[in-house]
């Protein structure tokens, strides 16, 4: 039992990594549809390549999306609204314009009563009564038909007709025999008008009675928009139209082999792959599909692995970093998973270009396309259509990979989107006409989706900066951000160690042509070049760059303290680094800019001076660690060189070349980059171009003869300087 736990503690890491591979794969498994994948690939307008299919069991044939969609638009345009009568408001107004009639009248008659004496009052008095039955009339004619608030409200429904409920009795009215409250109005003063135009003109009274009553105040709406009705019958209609046309009996034949997949077949094919899957999804079945789906997706979990493990085994060794290319497998099958069950052609939404934007942001180019791959494979075993699914992501991924080559550039990533979209929508395109062979019925709905794939592209920058923060990772946006001479702590390194700042701009500029060349990040290497010698800050004095007064405080040191100051600014850097919250990659500039190598000078003085005592070497040694990159290797090459180059006695070609040549074969020697991934062709391309640099910055200048006072000088002699 000790020896179990102490190699579980011992193994802890390896443990641990492998249990995300673990989680990895049955979290997969559990968002994969629990229904079988079916077994024959066709496509409308293709031969079927397979034995005849003679089905073998019965099953019925579904309409297509387009025929169902006509059909439930035609039910929808005879759709009728549903408005129900309130008899109440009928008989509130009635009355209340009864009322209103009787008070206005016996006011007029008091106002004047002068007027209307004998005669005159009892013809005004049948005479109004005349009026009111006939207002009454008005009244009843319009609420009988129904009055509606407003034509919009029936906008949505294209029916001739409206149904009205009255006592919970249906009647189908046209609509345009119902009023609206405008209409109403006018239908009442034109009637209006016309019994006045039937009056002697002679009664002015009795018209101007008339005149007076306000019958417009009491027209008010009565049919009352019953959307509860409307809608429920809607859906009862809609409920009724059949998905299905006809039936395919057991041992009937679904296709012969051979024969073109034209729209019926297609449709009957669907049915059975869709009735297929159901029934295997049943039983015992389900069991057997589980294990079908555990299988697969192991091998592309296990696939993934032995690509870590063979060409990126540093991704391996780093839990962080496995969990990270594990998580963004998870983030996109998820998606693509929650997706599916909402819509089938929303697949095409999802931007699975961003997994190789990320990945290739934070690695390269080939882990970027093969967990791209992975991934796509993934979804594309449950997605519809899955050759379809495939081939159009793992081409938009390799477009993405190939166009976004500088993501600091703000405009790439807007370029790679576009041409992502483009690519969908090219390939998308020519594979329709290829299967159906018209574009009449061409899903253009597709291209919006290819349109919203490009702009969530977008996202790219938002998410590279959480997973920046989240993982330790360091994007080249944030590079570019540290790289700029302007940053607090270049500035300050610029004011406390100008000489130090100089030659750390030489050895970015030397670094960075190097690496461009061999195949590095040269935007890392620049960054960390700047920052490598932070650490001369505290002392600048003690470095010889910074030293223009002539003191020199080694002369009253002992060798070996000269040597401890000297190595010091190696330990002082990384914590000036980290107290400025440098990201951990420019860090380890600092520390292995010197790798393990020896303070030279400083050794070879105490050796001359006590050539008896035995010296302890370490304290006169870096404390490393040694250059594990293309980056930190050249660095350190670059950081020797340029150093050395300034203590020549004599520049010229000659004394560059043999410079460059000593220092690094001796570094070689040493076994300084023995941890970094440098080939011998690396090192000689390094080599050639520091020398071809160095001889740029010290190149030979010409000497001007001294001016003849006596005789002038054509102003047609130019001089390069």
């Amino acid at each position: 039992m000790k020896k179990i736990f102490s190699y579980v503690s011992n193994n802890l890491p390896v443990i641990f990594r492998g249990f995300l591979f673990i989680l990895t794969i049955f979290i997969i498994v559990s968002l994969f549809p629990r229904k079988a994948k079916f077994k024959y690939e066709f496509q409308k307008g293709n031969p079927w390549l397979y034995e005849t299919l003679i089905a073998p069991f019965d099953f019925p044939i579904y309409k297509s999306e387009e025929q169902l969609k006509s059909e439930k638009d035609s039910v929808l345009n005879n759709a009728k609204a549903y408005f129900e009568f309130d008899s109440l408001i009928v008989k509130n107004n009635k009355v209340e314009f009864s009322k209103s009639y009787e008070i206005q009248k016996q006011e007029f008659i008091v106002k004047n009563s002068k007027k209307l004496i004998g005669r005159k009052y009892s013809n005004f008095v049948k005479n109004s009564n005349d009026f009111f039955d006939f207002a009454q009339d008005i009244l009843h004619n319009i609420y009988s038909k129904g009055i509606i608030e407003s034509p919009e409200m029936i906008s949505e429904y294209n029916s001739e007709y409206i149904v009205i409920l009255r006592e919970k009795v249906a009647e189908s009215h046209f609509v345009s025999d119902i009023y609206t409250q405008k209409s109403a109005y006018a239908y009442s003063v034109d009637k209006i008008s016309e019994f006045i135009e039937s009056i002697n003109k002679k009664n002015n009274l009795y018209i101007d009675f008339i005149r007076q009553v306000d019958i417009y105040k009491y027209i008010m709406p009565n049919l009352i928009f019953d959307k509860s009705t409307t809608e429920n019958v809607k859906n009862e209609m809609l409920k009724d139209v059949s998905f299905t046309k006809g039936m395919i009996q057991t041992g009937e034949r679904i296709v012969s082999k051979g024969e073109v997949v034209n729209f019926t077949i297609y449709q009957a094919l669907k049915s059975f792959k869709k009735q297929s899957e159901e029934k295997l999804g049943l039983g015992n079945n389900s069991t057997m599909i589980f294990f079908g789906h555990l299988l697969f997706i192991i091998i592309c979990i296990t696939v993934l692995f032995l690509f870590l493990l063979n060409f990126r085994k540093e991704i391996l060794q780093d839990s962080l970093k496995t969990a990270f290319i594990l998580i963004i497998v998870l983030i996109f099958v998820t998606i693509a998973s929650i997706v599916l069950k909402y819509s089938i052609d929303s697949i095409y939404i999802i931007p699975f270009a961003i997994i190789p934007i990320i990945i290739r942001t934070f690695y390269d180019a080939r882990l970027a396309l093969f967990i791209h791959i992975v991934v796509v494979m993934l979804v594309g075993f449950f997605a519809p259509n899955g050759f379809e699914f495939v081939f159009l992501n793992f081409n938009a991924g390799i477009v993405a990979i190939f166009t976004l080559t500088d993501l600091h550039r703000r405009g790439k990533l807007f370029f790679s989107a576009a041409l992502v979209v483009i690519t969908y929508s090219i390939i998308y395109f020519g594979m329709y006409i290829s299967y159906e062979g018209n574009i009449s019925d061409i899903k253009l709905e597709n291209f919006l989706y290819f349109g919203a794939n490009g702009v969530l592209l977008l996202i790219s920058y938002p998410l590279i900066y959480l997973f920046e923060k989240v993982f330790g990772f360091l994007s080249d946006v944030t590079l570019l951000e540290l790289s700029d001479t302007n940053q607090p702590l270049l500035r300050k390194l610029a004011e406390k160690a100008p000489g130090t700042f100089q030659h750390s701009l030489q050895v970015a500029n030397l670094a960075e042509e190097a690496v461009y060349k061999i195949g590095g990040n040269p935007l890392l290497v620049r960054t960390g070049a700047l920052y490598h010698d932070v650490g001369k800050m505290d002392n600048s004095i003690c470095f010889i760059e910074n030293q223009n007064s002539g003191y020199n405080p080694h002369d009253y040191l002992e060798f070996d303290e000269s040597a401890k100051i000297i190595i010091n600014h190696v330990i002082l850097g990384e914590k000036i680094a980290k107290k400025n919250k440098l990201p951990q990659k420019i860090i380890d500039f600092i520390n292995t800019h010197h790798g393990e190598s020896r303070v030279e000078y400083f050794y070879r003085l105490y050796q001359n001076k006590f050539p008896e005592q035995t010296i302890d070497v370490s304290r006169f040694t870096y404390p490393g660690p040694k250059p594990n990159s293309i980056e930190t290797a050249v660095l350190m090459m670059a950081d020797t060189v340029e150093a050395a180059s300034r203590s020549l006695d004599k520049v010229d070609e000659d004394a560059i070349n043999s410079l460059v040549d000593s220092l690094i074969d001796k570094q070689i020697e040493n076994g300084q980059y023995e941890n970094a991934p440098l080939t011998f062709k690396d090192i000689n391309i390094i080599k050639r171009i520091f020398k071809q640099k160095l001889v740029n910055i010290y190149h030979a200048r010409i000497v001007y003869p001294e001016e003849n006072k006596t005789k002038k000088t054509p102003s047609s002699d130019k001089v390069d300087n």
